[in-house]
């Protein structure tokens, strides 16, 4: 359809917002319907590498990653996925959502400081990564304003740890995120 061939866009003479095509530019044909803001910890020590990460979907074969955004302990958000494409988050929710971790998650317990440590799941976020957590998703949810954000472990009942089958975020992300 040429532009002389659209509609006017006045009626009964009331000016109409502009007519806007779906292009690939404004991304109207790639719209997904957003219904959860998933918040993950990437289940691994604080000082892994974006790369490190990469890599290991590499490995296991996937050819999305597993969140479209994730937050270093310095705060700095690196996007892995344009929204627009589905990440590989949580198992059977992944169409209708976008996926943010916190590299971290796992802590290691010192005995003493030759102890090379034992390691267990924790909130391993620095105060850098709750801001700038805080402020991603802030930012996504103006975006998708009917999305809940939730924890990964949430899918599974958040009062329910023994049907949890990750503790990812390792925090209630579902209470500490209500205010967004």
């Amino acid at each position: 359809m040429q532009p002389s061939q659209l509609p006017s866009n006045t009626r009964q003479g009331r000016a109409l917002p502009p007519l806007v095509l779906p292009t690939k530019s404004n991304n109207i044909m790639n719209k997904r319907t957003i219904k959860h803001i998933f918040v993950h910890c990437t289940a691994t020590l604080p000082s892994t590498t974006v790369d490190s990460l990469r890599a290991g979907w590499k490995a296991i074969g996937w050819s999305n990653p597993g969140y479209h955004y994730v937050v270093k302990p310095s705060g700095e958000v690196v996007n892995l996925q344009p929204e627009d494409k589905a990440s590989n988050g949580v198992k059977g929710y992944n169409a209708h959502a976008i996926h943010v971790a916190y590299i971290g998650g796992i802590g290691l317990h010192k005995a003493n400081p030759r102890d090379v440590g034992s390691a267990h799941i924790e909130d391993t976020r620095t105060p850098a990564q709750k801001s700038a957590l805080r402020a991603l998703l802030a930012d996504i949810h103006s975006r998708y304003p009917k999305a809940i954000i939730l924890g990964h472990r949430s899918i599974w009942g958040e009062d329910s740890p023994g049907k949890w089958h990750k503790q990812c975020p390792c925090f209630n992300a579902a209470k500490e995120y209500a205010d967004i």
